[in-house]
């Protein structure tokens, strides 16, 4: 699937001598100075008929914007498509319903947009007979991973180009100059100091002061939240409805899984909830620091738990608590499209099939609490858990328990004594 350089464009001059066309190429575009330099480099090196795709995921951006400058860049072909709802309903929420979290702390706002961006390239390609994808990831980070295991996944032998492992542009300034070279289309104002990425579920941010794990998050990085001395003195009681698993309902109001989880970041976001800095583990081998806002995501997984604490039998919740670190590596690591991890899926889906109810959240200064549950499913017995006088619980029995669980303790300490 990797191709050199020179051995690529070989391949690619065989193609277009035996074709009335130019070869195409699918490329994930954003918009912003790497992709547009991508886009005309991908032409002038390779003599590519670019598409550009550009995936609605909830950035907020102006998507006509990119799709007129993509045109200007000299895409033969721009696919600018809105997929938000499939974005939450069909990634984040399964990937919710197995509380995935990454080293304890990263809720995957950013791993789990690839996947779907990488089929719908290889989908486009397909449909296009492109005979080859391309992405603006780095070599350092994880995104060029998660982008081209999904091509593997999909598209075995489709080829794909990485422009950061091939050419000798090397920084912003070197684009900055490619792009003046080349008349590129670009605004180019104070370099940001920040690498972000903002989809519906999160906005994360790195590079800059940020690359000084010492170094404190300024205030003004943030977007979705505010600071949480600065929320409101005053705390918010919301009512989160679940269907096996999923959100369906926020205060009595049914919503679609798009509209829900914008509902709740901006709940989230005015209490200054789902705020995550992290010094983590890159799957290509060195440590990184990001900074993240996930306050609609950090409100369902506090929520969910609450339910499932009510409604799920305690051996299945324990072992997919075992497993869920295994799950959530899977999708940093971009191993959505794996049989391991659908696998795991099934297993998670199976296990959240009784998590129907209502959870009651506080909403205060940067903190999302549980102050309520309640479920038709639910497994909670007031009268066996109660300290007063209840039915169907004889204390008396648990004395046996007790004895036959010690037994190899007791035995342990007969046969060895005090000695180690």
């Amino acid at each position: 699937m990797k191709h050199s350089s020179r051995s690529l464009t070989k391949s690619l001059s065989r193609t277009a001598l035996s074709s009335t066309s130019a070869p195409k190429v699918v490329l994930a575009y954003s918009g912003g100075l790497d992709t547009s330099v991508i886009l005309h480099w991908l032409k002038e090196t390779y003599g590519f008929h670019v598409m550009a795709f550009c995936a609605d995921l909830g950035q907020g951006e102006d998507l006509q914007a990119i799709k007129r400058k993509a045109k200007d860049v000299g895409a033969f072909k721009v696919h600018v498509e809105d997929l938000r709802e499939e974005f939450v309903k069909n990634y984040v929420f399964p990937m919710l319903r197995a509380n995935a979290v990454y080293e304890g702390s990263y809720l995957l706002g950013t791993s789990i947009a690839r996947p779907l961006i990488a089929r719908r390239q290889i989908e486009l390609a397909q449909k296009e007979k492109a005979i080859a994808v391309s992405h603006g990831a780095t070599g350092r980070g994880n995104d060029q991973v998660r982008f081209e295991l999904t091509y593997a996944a999909l598209d075995p032998g489709i080829k794909v180009i990485a422009p950061w492992r091939e050419w000798t542009l090397k920084s912003r300034g070197d684009l900055i100059a490619y792009a003046r070279k080349h008349r590129i289309p670009i605004t180019v104002t104070k370099a940001k100091p920040y690498s972000m990425d903002l989809n519906l579920f999160h906005i994360s941010y790195e590079g800059g002061k940020l690359e000084d794990p010492w170094e404190a998050a300024p205030e003004n990085l943030f977007q979705m939240t505010v600071s949480p001395e600065r929320a409101p003195d005053k705390a918010q009681h919301i009512e989160i409805e679940f269907h096996r698993g999923d959100p369906v309902a926020v205060d009595g109001k049914k919503m679609r899984p798009s509209v829900l989880l914008a509902h709740l970041n901006r709940l989230g976001g005015k209490h200054g909830i789902g705020r995550v800095d992290l010094v983590e583990n890159r799957y290509v081998g060195m440590k990184s620091r990001g900074v993240y806002e996930t306050p609609g995501g950090t409100i369902l997984h506090v929520a969910r738990k609450g339910l499932e604490s009510l409604t799920m039998d305690r051996e299945v919740l324990h072992l997919r608590d075992s497993l869920t670190p295994r799950y959530a590596e899977l999708v940093y690591y971009g191993y959505w499209f794996s049989p391991e991890r659908e696998m795991l899926q099934a297993a998670f889906d199976q296990a959240q099939r009784d998590v129907s109810g209502t959870v009651r959240a506080k909403l205060y200064k940067g903190n999302c609490t549980v102050t309520g549950r309640r479920s038709a499913r639910s497994l909670y017995l007031k009268e066996l858990a109660t300290f007063e006088e209840g039915e169907g619980y004889d204390q008396k029995e648990a004395q046996g328990f007790i004895r036959l669980n010690a037994l190899r303790l007791a035995v342990r300490r007969s046969r060895l004594g005090t000695s180690r």
